[in-house]
């Protein structure tokens, strides 16, 4: 039987405040926009307002975007009594104080990744959440790819027999001029070099669909020591985190990985990749095209190419028609719908503060392998 309709304003309200207008926070601020009209939601989304430490960005920002008010700082945000959900999308050294006035506050909070610059101040997070009890978020966005979707439910279904291998790679090349000035993701206090801006991305998806990794082996390495504290100039700054990070992976259901990750390799733009081998068969992905899956099966002459399509979950609400492709924006928004169905209580998809702390703690370890130059069990920690 098909849903009746229910106009928006009968429907109670759910106000979301953004903290952040980068481009993350434009992200957030178009999914928050957008989910409505993709999706029959349980909520009217209010989107009531919008903090950034520059308030006359924050106040042109709020109305370039919708928003009802604008803050020029986090914690007047997070006081509003008009908002119930705080969106964090600042640099990763404030996801922690932000996120843990609105845990105190009770509200529900959903964070860009990495949840936290250390592991520590990450088991901090998770255990405010588990005490406030309200909903966590964190933006590993690409699990709520559709293609992604039918890849984790294909190994669950066993198409692939059982599981041998896992090779993951996400490269990027936005640092690779060694002139490109420094920035605070360059400074260990405040980001955490390749691992955690990219690599953090793949060790959830890895975890998403794979499960547990029990131990690791790895090595770091800081190709450009120094870069120039801004465009054109001579003075230099040294480079305290790592360009790119390589490890092994012992993964608990007895599958063994390598891990990749590098923000310096010219001529890729988001390559988050995988190959995943089984004993009847192997998955790859590519998010830079990210509506594509490529199978093999034993028997076959080459890889079959998989198109992502209206009959995949979540794909028809933006397109009926298959190979039409969706977009970032689009995972984004399909992010806050999973985020807003459990704050409403009609779900519980997407990863928590208790997954993203999973995650923080699989790169501390790849951290203390690469520094002591041995296999670290991730249980050590």
């Amino acid at each position: 039987m098909r849903e009746s309709y229910v106009p928006s304003s009968a429907l109670p309200t759910l106000g979301i405040g953004l903290i952040g207008t980068g481009f993350m926070g434009r992200a957030h601020a178009l999914a928050f926009r957008n989910v409505s009209a993709a999706f029959q939601l349980p909520v009217q989304v209010h989107l009531a307002a919008l903090a950034d430490a520059d308030a006359a960005r924050a106040e042109r920002c709020a109305n370039d975007w919708g928003f009802a008010h604008a803050h020029g700082d986090w914690q007047s945000l997070i006081n509003d009594p008009g908002v119930h959900l705080v969106a964090i999308t600042t640099p990763n050294h404030l996801h922690y104080p932000m996120a843990m006035a609105a845990l105190a506050a009770g509200k529900a909070v959903y964070c860009e990744k990495p949840l936290a610059i250390s592991l520590g101040q990450a088991s901090e997070m998770r255990r405010a959440a588990q005490a406030a009890g309200v909903v966590t978020r964190v933006g590993y966005n690409y699990q709520h790819n559709p293609i992604i979707g039918l890849a984790r439910q294909m190994i669950a279904d066993g198409e692939l027999g059982e599981i041998i291998g896992f090779q993951g790679e996400f490269s990027e090349e936005f640092m690779g001029d060694p002139a490109t000035p420094w920035s605070w993701r360059c400074e260990a206090a405040h980001a955490g070099g390749a691992l955690a801006d990219l690599g953090s991305h793949l060790l959830a998806l890895a975890r998403h669909l794979l499960g547990d990794i029990d131990a690791v082996c790895a090595d770091s390495h800081t190709v450009h020591a120094q870069r120039p504290v801004a465009v054109g100039s001579s003075e230099q700054r040294t480079i305290a985190v790592d360009d790119q990070t390589h490890a092994l992976l012992r993964f608990a259901n007895g599958a063994r990985g390598t891990f990749s990750s590098s923000w310096l390799k010219h001529g890729y733009k988001n390559h988050l990749s995988f190959e995943i081998s089984g004993t009847r068969g192997t998955l790859a992905f590519d998010q830079e095209r990210l509506n594509e899956l490529q199978v093999y099966r034993p028997g076959q002459d080459g890889f079959q190419r998989i198109l992502a399509g209206p009959t995949l979950p979540g794909y028809a609400v933006f397109c009926p028609a298959p190979g039409h492709q969706l977009g970032y924006n689009e995972l984004k928004t399909l992010e806050v719908h999973a985020l807003i169905q459990a704050v409403c209580g009609h779900g519980n998809e997407g990863p928590d503060f208790e997954e993203a702390w999973q995650v923080e703690r699989l790169a501390a370890a790849i951290r203390l392998a690469a520094a002591e130059q041995r296999w670290v069990r991730i249980d050590e920690l």
